[in-house]
C-alpha cells in the first residue's frame, strides 16, 4: 500500500513536515509514506488552463495521487482556514478526478489544544468537492502523546484504504 504524504506548509522546517516524517517512520511492513512535496511547483489553478497542456507540476501532482492508494495531508491553519498553496493543489485535481473518492487522512501539528480545527475543517469542506473519505481530521499536539496519535491515524487511514468503496449508492 502506497500514502502519499503532503504538507499544507511550504516552510522547509515545517512542524507538519516533521509530522509527516515521523509517520513515515511508523508505517508497518507492507506499506510505503512517500512525501510529496510538489505543492510547491504548482501554477495558479486557472480554469482557462485545465485543458490545455498540463504544466508537468500539475502533471507530476496528479500522477503521484493516482499511484497511491491514500493521501495523509498535514497542514497548518493560515487566517482560520487552509494555506493558499494546498487550496491550489486540491483546485487542480478537482476536475481531473484522481482525488475523487480517494482516502484523505487529515491532520495538524498542533502547539496546543485547539489549535488548527478551523483549519482542517476547512480543508475537509474542500475535499468534499471530490467525494474524499476523510479519516482524522483532528489536529495532534505535539507533546507526549504524538507518537500514540500519528500511529491511529496511519492505522485508521491504512483500515479504511483497504475498505471497498462506491461513489454513489444504491438506492
Amino acid at each position: 500500500m502506497k500514502v502519499l504524504a503532503v504538507c499544507g506548509s511550504l516552510q522547509s522546517d515545517s512542524a507538519n513536515l516533521a509530522l509527516l516524517h515521523k509517520v513515515a517512520r511508523l508505517a508497518p511492513s507492507g506499506v510505503r509514506v512517500e512525501i510529496f512535496d510538489g505543492i510547491r511547483h504548482l501554477p495558479l489553478f486557472n480554469p482557462d488552463h485545465a485543458s490545455g497542456p498540463v504544466d508537468p507540476a500539475v502533471a507530476a501532482w496528479r500522477d503521484a495521487i493516482d499511484a497511491s492508494d491514500a493521501l495523509l495531508i498535514a497542514s497548518p491553519e493560515y487566517g482560520h482556514s487552509l494555506p493558499g498553496a494546498l487550496k491550489n493543489a486540491v483546485d487542480w485535481v478537482i476536475g481531473s478526478g484522481e482525488l475523487e473518492g480517494k482516502v484523505v487522512g487529515v491532520t495538524a501539528s498542533a502547539a496546543g489544544p485547539g489549535r488548527g480545527v478551523r483549519g482542517l475543517r476547512a480543508l475537509c469542506d474542500t475535499l468534499m468537492a471530490v467525494r474524499a473519505r476523510i479519516v482524522g481530521a483532528e489536529p495532534i499536539v505535539r507533546d507526549d502523546d504524538e507518537q500514540a496519535m500519528l500511529a491511529v491515524l496511519l492505522e485508521a487511514l491504512i483500515e479504511r484504504a483497504g475498505e471497498p468503496h462506491r461513489l454513489f449508492e444504491e438506492s
